[in-house]
C-alpha cells in the first residue's frame, strides 16, 4: 500500500516551471515533517526542501530562490513549486514522510530539463 504518492514530474525547458505534488490516501499529512529529495543514478540523495507541521520550511542552498515547498493540509498535499529550471535539475523527486519513529516514501516522480 503506497502511503505516498508523487505527481506532477515531467520534461520541461529550461527555465521552465512544474509544480510537484505529494499526497497521501492513508496518513494526515499536516502531522507530519515532509521532505522532497531528488536522485541522480550514481549520485547521492539530495535534500531539496523540508516543511513542518507547524509550517517552517528549509530549501537547499542549491535550489533556494527558484524552489518553494508548501502544504495544503485541506487537501492534504504537499507542493514543490519548481521555477527557473536547469538542466542540473533534473532527477527523480520523491517526498517522505517523518513523525516520531514513523517513516514513509514515495515511489517518486521523474523530473527531466532538456531543451
Amino acid at each position: 500500500q503506497a502511503h505516498l504518492v508523487e505527481s506532477g514530474g515531467g520534461l520541461v525547458q529550461p527555465g521552465g516551471s512544474l509544480r510537484l505534488s505529494c499526497a497521501s490516501s492513508t496518513i494526515m499529512l499536516r502531522f507530519y515533517t515532509i521532505t522532497w529529495y531528488r536522485q541522480v543514478p550514481g549520485k547521492q540523495r539530495e535534500l531539496v526542501a523540508s516543511i513542518t507541521s507547524d509550517g517552517a520550511t528549509n530549501t537547499a542552498d542549491s535550489v533556494k530562490g527558484r524552489f518553494t515547498i508548501s502544504r495544503d493540509n485541506a487537501k492534504n498535499m504537499v507542493y514543490l513549486q519548481m521555477n527557473g529550471l536547469k538542466a542540473e535539475d533534473t532527477a527523480v523527486y520523491h517526498c517522505t514522510a517523518d513523525m516520531n519513529l514513523l517513516h514513509y516514501r514515495g515511489q517518486g516522480t521523474q523530473v527531466t530539463v532538456s531543451s
